[in-house]
Parts: C-alpha cells; sequence; structure tokens
C-alpha cells in the first residue's frame, strides 16, 4: 500500500465525487496497489480486488466493522459487529482454466475479472436492461464492487446459476437481503478520528414499483448472466463434441451444469462474495445479506472526508491555518485543538 495519508484520501474522495460504482472502486483499488496500472487491475480476479480493498479497510479504520441489516422475515433492524481479518481471503494461483463436469457436459471457464463483469453489466445495459438501484449499488450505469453482485441487486439469479453466494444476487447466485451500510471502526490509521456509524437506508417502495423494478431487473441481470458467461467459457463440450464457447447461448447450459459452476467458482474465489448468514433476535429467522466492500468502504472515506473538512474549516477559522498546514497534524492533535476552540 502507497502514500495513505490525509491529503491523498481527500484527493481520492474529491475524484470519486464524479464517479459511481465502478469508478469509485477503481479509484479504492488504486490507493491499494498505487503500483499496479489501472489495466492490470481490471484484469484481476474479482475475490482478488475484494481481498486488496479489505486490506486497505484495516489499514485506514480498524478490523472491527458495524453492520447493519434487515431481517427478511419481519423487518427488524439488526445491527453487530464483524472482525475484518477474516474476510478478503485471496484466491489460489491456478495453472488453468476450472473444470466442472455435468451429465453430458464439460465446461472449462475462468474466474470473471473486474473487467469482465463491467462489461456484461454493460451489455445487459445496452439491450435494454438495468442493473441496480442508487448511485453505489448494481450496475447499469454503475458497477458497483463487491464480489459477483456487480451484475445485478435485488435480482433472482446470477451468472452461473440460480444457486449460490450472492445474497442481494451476483454473478454466481441468487440473493437474499443486503446489507444497508457500514461504520468506522475503532483503530487503524483513521479509526479514532471517525464517527461511530454511517448508515444509509434505502427508501421503501410501493408495492406495484417495487414488483415492476424487480422484475425489469432480473431481466437484465439474466441478460448480464449470459454475457458474463460468454467471456468466461474457455471450452465446452456435449457428448463429448465441442461446442464453440461464443456460439454457446447460456441458456442452453442446463440448471445443474449452472449450480456446478457456482459451486466451482465460489470454491476458486472465495472472497469474491462475502455473504453473512444473520440470525434475527427478534423473529429468529435467518437472513442472508452480501457485504459489498467496496461499496462499504467508500460510504466510510466519504463521512470520514467530510468530517475532516469541517475540522478544516472549524481550524483554519479559529487559528488561520492553511488546509495542508491542518491536514499535516495528527488526529490526536487536531482532536486537541478542536476541544481547545470548544472550550474557549
Amino acid at each position: 500500500m502507497g502514500n495513505t495519508g490525509p491529503a491523498e484520501l481527500l484527493a481520492i474522495w474529491e475524484a470519486g465525487l464524479a464517479h459511481h460504482g465502478p469508478g469509485r472502486a477503481l479509484l479504492l483499488h488504486r490507493a491499494a496497489r498505487p503500483e499496479t496500472a489501472a489495466d492490470e487491475l481490471l484484469s484481476l480476479p474479482v475475490g482478488e480486488r475484494e481481498a486488496d480493498l479489505y486490506a486497505l479497510r484495516r489499514a485506514l479504520f480498524g478490523e472491527r466493522m458495524q453492520i447493519r441489516a434487515e431481517c427478511g422475515a419481519c423487518g427488524e433492524a439488526m445491527e453487530f459487529d464483524l472482525d475484518a481479518r477474516d474476510l478478503g481471503v485471496r484466491p489460489g494461483e491456478r495453472d488453468g482454466p476450472l473444470r466442472v463436469e455435468e451429465g453430458e457436459w464439460t465446461i472449462e471457464f475462468r474466474l470473471p475479472t473486474v473487467a469482465d463483469v463491467e462489461a456484461a453489466a454493460q451489455a445487459a445495459a445496452e439491450a435494454g436492461g438495468r442493473l441496480g438501484v442508487g448511485a453505489d449499488s448494481g450496475v447499469g450505469a454503475d458497477v458497483d464492487s463487491g464480489a459477483y453482485r456487480d451484475v445485478g441487486v435485488g435480482a433472482d439469479s446470477g451468472a452461473y446459476g440460480d444457486v449460490g453466494v450472492g445474497a442481494d444476487s451476483g454473478a454466481y447466485g441468487t440473493g437474499g437481503v443486503g446489507v444497508d451500510s457500514g461504520a468506522y471502526g475503532d483503530s487503524g490509521a483513521y479509526g479514532d478520528s471517525a464517527s461511530d456509524s454511517h448508515r444509509a437506508e434505502a427508501e421503501r417502495e410501493p408495492i406495484a414499483t417495487a414488483t415492476a423494478t424487480a422484475t425489469a431487473t432480473a431481466t437484465a441481470t439474466a441478460r448480464a448472466r449470459r454475457a458474463l458467461l460468454a467471456r468466461c467459457i474457455v471450452s465446452a463440450h456435449r457428448s463429448g463434441r465441442p461446442i464453440p464457447a461464443d456460439r454457446l447461448p447460456a441458456a442452453e447450459l442446463p440448471e445443474p451444469v449452472r449450480r456446478r459452476l457456482a459451486e466451482a467458482a465460489e470454491r476458486a474465489d472465495p472472497a469474491a462474495d462475502v455473504t453473512l448468514n444473520v440470525a434475527c433476535p427478534e423473529c429468529g429467522e435467518a437472513t442472508r445479506a452480501e457485504l459489498d466492500i467496496a461499496s462499504y468502504l467508500w460510504a466510510e472515506l466519504d463521512h470520514w472526508a467530510r468530517d475532516l473538512l469541517l475540522d478544516v474549516h472549524l481550524l483554519a477559522t479559529a487559528y488561520g491555518w492553511s488546509e495542508p498546514q491542518i491536514l499535516a497534524l495528527s488526529p490526536l492533535r487536531r482532536r486537541y485543538y478542536l476541544e481547545l476552540c470548544a472550550d474557549g
């Protein structure tokens, strides 16, 4: 990880305001790997990017992650802490493609890269679908970060199967309820100066609108799934006869084959989809919730930056210092000067 001081982080935040999901995820990834070119970052498996973002998050805001989710059964708001040290397992090195044999089918495929997921989402959007809702989730115009959820939020199918690992949906599986947003940890380079929590709650839609949106999103996700399959299948054989991958419609693959593909991808790239199984303290039902680290980390950075700029304003007003002078102070010294301003 390179130089991620306050000035550099503010520059990343400022640049990210002009972007949405995929652009912000790339900015954060470049902060985690400043020595790596953007094209190379886009060519990494999704789980590799997620692992880098978890490492960046631990360095900046500490190991504790505060999560909020809503129970899918009763709607109860649930809050809990996660230890970020347990998240972001990097995919292992592979000599060749993954191989799945199911019935008369033999499929070889590679793990989707960040560029694959964005391209698949774009293909679905150009075909008339819309993936995702909001500026920081899903795709269409936006490609959110987070594992295989990049190809759809709230849909009922994934790119490689109808069962799987994504909570809100995703490239490899079906979904449940997503994590609303995150909060700050209590350690790390900037944990002490961060707020206790930062949560963004989605507005509830009328039933008719929500149903129409879900239908459109499911259709768009199906398009994205087909596009992603076309990019990632290396070879396909049916009853021993080769089928050119570029002529293989995704719909032709039986559901058991797609399920096996989803399972193989999950095993090979576990960090690409971090899905939580949360028991509701109110009704006891379990809710699946996907942790989207890029959106979570961006929310933290956004809240931290706005708090820091307020500190700069207060100290500049009180002491006449410039922004570079204030940012050069440690968080502890800035806090002390702010306390003196409040006492005065």
